[in-house]
């Protein structure tokens, strides 16, 4: 069988080229952004559309091009749905065993009562911990009540939970959404990892600082600063040298683990010199005394703590530079074409690991559930809420990642990239924006990537940018954009009275969701106009 050679200019106009291949983006963000269908639904429709194109207008091949989507799925089934269904599983085993009110209860119980530290500890250390194990909104449903209890108001708390959870998305589901950009780019997932952590490293030094504005105000600020510093840099302490050496699974849970280590411990040194409630307000001295919360004994802590123990364990032993686990490949089905924009040969395809890191997450899984000891009845419970709440996770997961494949195989995210970069040394700003825009509306920074990823890498060849710079960009721009995401949003309001009511949570995010997009786009910037070497493979 002939090789396929992809055409960059199927109707000879570079407008044209370019419209038509974003008519399947136009079309998932119509239907998105406009009708407000379920994404699995959307995601099948832009399917078909993108299917058409791909053999009517590019001309690509029609058994290659369902071999490439079938290797798509694939893809999304074992990398994406493998690492999400057990640390799910996890999750909901703590839940049903009550490990998960252990650990918050104990979390809370070594804070003190000023809105500051708990805010911090919550919202920033113990949200980037919830977003790194299950993400998909699920730290703005569980901080949110807790940050209600300890008396922010409700639409507050749904903000702080928000923006807190913004830093940590690229690494979200452990590692998802930088597997899948690898998938889809071609680039080593180590090299993205360590590009993806050394910007989100810079957007890390900001939310804390925001965060302790919107609870207590410039007051909050006047004598609170230490703890934001602290907050941000112990963080980016854990955080970074995992996603430099370590990759892309387990940078929020180091990052989350030692900032708490780091919260709990300064006010043992240091303290601000007033405690102060919501909006600012000075706590009365028996407010101070009070305490944050229950007092918890060590056998709840150890229950709630061992999972995560057992998980950066396991993770890093299997997963790190120094295992061969992962490298082994029985098959990798592939489909090849010549490139329009190289004239090389190029590929999709799909490298079946055996011991993929979802692999290492189910043996976490079943290490958690001998100590843990749930009962048949919990562990029934446990897989029901992961089929009644993630279902339609599972079913995008290898429906984008076939579109993507189609996508990238016919040549469309080349004759797409062409057209944008046109555009020039400004694309170097567009980059975050796409992603921004485009989970703003899926809701996902995992289909963000897989939709965007191949086609920011044409970019970048067209340009002679950094390969690794602008897919990182759309990353980072697509976690920023989660806290105005609808189908995050449908989770995060969950747990409290805004149910139904995403589109005033959404309104009162977008002002701190453009700050930091702007943030992003200025690192950007920086690292394509000062330091493009740090973004190259």
């Amino acid at each position: 069988m002939a090789i396929f050679h992809q055409v960059l200019d199927p109707v000879q106009s570079i407008a044209g080229d370019t419209l038509l291949a974003l008519v399947p983006v136009i079309v998932l963000f119509v239907l998105l952004g406009v009708f407000r269908m379920s994404a699995w639904r959307a995601v099948i429709i832009g399917s078909v559309v993108t299917l058409i194109l791909a053999i009517t207008v590019w001309g690509a091949p029609v058994g290659a091009t369902f071999s490439a989507y079938g290797i798509g799925a694939a893809t999304g089934v074992w990398s994406i749905d493998w690492i999400v269904l057990w640390g799910a599983a996890i999750y909901n085993t703590m839940v049903v065993t009550g490990a998960f009110d252990d650990l918050k209860r104990w979390l809370l119980g070594q804070a003190t009562a000023d809105v500051r530290l708990q805010t911090l500890l919550m919202a920033w250390a113990f949200g980037a911990l919830m977003e790194g194990l299950v993400g998909f909104g699920y730290p703005w449903a569980v901080v949110a009540p807790i940050l209600i209890g300890l008396g922010v108001a409700e639409l507050e708390a749904l903000r702080v939970s928000a923006l807190a959870n913004n830093a940590p998305c690229s690494f979200g589901s452990l590692g998802a959404p930088l597997i899948g950009l690898a998938t889809v780019t071609g680039l080593p997932l180590l090299a993205l990892s360590r590009s993806v952590g050394e910007i989100v490293a810079i957007l890390a030094l900001f939310p804390p600082w925001v965060l302790i504005y919107l609870v207590s105000g410039k007051r909050g600020l006047r004598d609170g600063w230490p703890l934001a510093l602290v907050a941000s840099l112990s963080y980016i302490i854990g955080q970074l040298p995992t996603a430099l050496f370590l990759g892309p699974y387990l940078p929020d849970i180091f990052g989350s683990l030692l900032c708490f280590a780091a919260l709990l411990l300064l006010p043992r040194v240091w303290k601000p010199k007033t405690m102060l409630g919501f909006g600012g307000r000075e706590l009365s001295p028996d407010e101070a005394s009070a305490g944050a919360g229950a007092v918890v004994g060590a056998r709840q802590a150890v229950r709630g703590l061992v999972p995560f123990i057992l998980m950066v364990i396991i993770v890093t032993l299997w997963t790190g530079p120094w295992s061969s686990l992962t490298k082994w490949v029985p098959f990798e089905p592939e489909v090849h074409m010549i490139s329009s924009l190289s004239h090389k040969a190029a590929k999709v395809s799909w490298e079946f690991s055996p011991l993929i890191a979802g692999t290492a997450i189910l043996v976490c899984c079943l290490l958690v559930v001998a100590f843990l000891r749930p009962n048949g009845a919990q562990l029934r419970t446990v897989f029901a809420t992961i089929g009644r709440q993630m279902w339609g996770a599972f079913l995008v997961g290898p429906i984008i990642f076939g579109l993507a494949d189609v996508f990238n195989f016919s040549g469309m995210a080349n004759s797409m990239a062409f057209g944008f970069s046109k555009t020039g040394t400004v694309f170097a700003v567009l980059a975050a924006i796409i992603g921004w825009i485009g989970v703003a509306l899926c809701g996902s920074n995992t289909t963000t990537n897989a939709i965007f990823g191949g086609f920011q890498v044409s970019v970048a060849t067209i340009l002679g940018a950094p390969p690794l710079l602008f897919p990182s960009l759309n990353s980072v721009g697509a976690e920023v954009g989660k806290a105005i995401a609808s189908q995050t949003a449908s989770v995060g309001v969950s747990t409290s009275k805004y149910v139904r009511q995403e589109g005033t949570v959404i309104r009162n995010n977008l002002p701190g969701s453009l700050t930091y997009l702007l943030i992003v786009v200025a690192i950007g910037c920086l690292y394509y106009f000062v330091f493009p070497s740090a973004m190259r493979p």
